[in-house]
């Protein structure tokens, strides 16, 4: 487990790039983090790696795709009420495509995150600085993220 403390936005859309490029620009990124706590600030600075400039929070669309190579699927699980409802929409296909996966709100599906994948909460909202905690899960980003790589 990583922690970085961010201090402004430009931060935290560099540390979103750098880890987008340290996970090769595919995968499982699940965010957590409170209202205000810069999930979607993290997520404009992995689609920035990927030559996006404008992202939003897909709150109502459930899922934004990006033609970018690989793909970039941007995922919003804030209204939804459970997994069945994420796999309702595909969420089985997109798993299988050679693209980055990048969910937030992950907690409140849970239980349909792949085994492998990185974790990445971020305490903090408001003006005041955030505490970021990456955590990976399965040999792949262990062994990316087995030390401090975004410093």
């Amino acid at each position: 487990m990583i922690r970085y403390t961010v201090k402004t936005e430009s931060d935290m859309l560099a540390l979103g790039e750098r880890i987008a490029m340290l996970c090769d620009r595919r995968g499982f990124i699940a965010l957590y983090g409170d209202l205000g706590a810069g999930k979607t600030v993290f997520a404009r600075g992995v689609a920035r790696a990927f030559g996006v400039d404008h992202v939003s929070s897909p709150t109502f669309t459930i899922v934004c795709e990006y033609p970018t190579e690989p793909k970039l699927y941007h995922f919003d699980a804030y209204r939804l009420s459970d997994a069945d409802e994420l796999y309702a929409i595909g969420f089985s296909d997109y798993l299988r495509e050679d693209a980055l996966l990048l969910m937030e709100w992950a907690n409140l599906v849970a239980d349909a995150l792949p085994k492998d994948r990185l974790d990445v909460t971020i305490e903090g909202s408001g003006m005041m600085e955030r505490t970021v905690t990456i955590e990976p899960h399965g040999t792949e980003y262990e062994e990316v993220f087995h030390e401090d790589p975004c410093i």
